[in-house]
């Protein structure tokens, strides 16, 4: 510590040197002060340079790794990103064709099954149609068949009051033919409004 102290007392004599000459020791320098100002910087240099720069840089390599592979990480994530959405929009696309065709193929059905319905529609009512036709014929024939018996009937019935006899079978059967040709049964049938 002498030595420091043998050392340290040109720059004291130097401070108070120059706070006597009005002027500071630190704008004008003497060699002594500049030599000591180098050693003290260089031993500080020396210091930070063995101990704090090598954290130091550790430190920032350590963040730019993070920096770096967090950027690397970042620019998987993008592309894995833009896969999926690439993904997605050719799902969606086959999504909304397969609906399209959904929907085409309901459409065509529903148009067909409304055809065949129309169709076997009209066919049932043109078969019900021509069955009542077949009924109405056929209940007609009985009407009239039956109207002409009663006819006959009555003709006989009539005949033998106004000749006060019994008819044979023969005379019986002309008289009634031709009371028959005499009454219009077209007309009954509706022949007539058919013709």
């Amino acid at each position: 510590m002498p030595k420091a102290i043998e050392a340290l007392t040109p720059l004291l004599a130097a401070a108070e040197g120059g706070s006597e000459g009005g002027g500071s020791f630190l704008v004008t320098p003497s060699l002594g002060l500049m030599i000591w100002t180098l050693i003290a910087f260089g031993v500080t240099f020396w210091v930070l340079k063995k101990f704090a720069y090598p954290k130091i840089e550790e430190a920032l390599d350590k963040r730019a790794a993070l920096i770096s592979e967090s950027l690397d990480s970042a620019e998987r994530q993008r592309v894995e990103a833009d896969k999926l959405l690439a993904d997605y929009r050719q799902r969606l696309a086959e999504a909304r064709e397969q609906a399209d065709e959904i929907l085409d193929r309901a459409r065509k059905a529903a148009e067909t099954t409304k055809a065949k319905a129309a169709s076997e529609g009209q066919a049932k009512r043109e078969e019900l149609v021509e069955a009542a036709r077949r009924d109405i014929e056929g209940e007609t024939r009985r009407a009239l068949d039956q109207i002409r018996k009663e006819v006959a009937d009555l003709t006989v019935l009539a005949t033998e009051r106004v000749t006060r006899r019994s008819l044979d079978e023969a005379t019986q059967k002309e008289l009634v033919e031709e009371a028959l040709r005499e009454v219009d049964f077209s007309s009954l049938s509706g022949e007539s409004r058919n013709n």
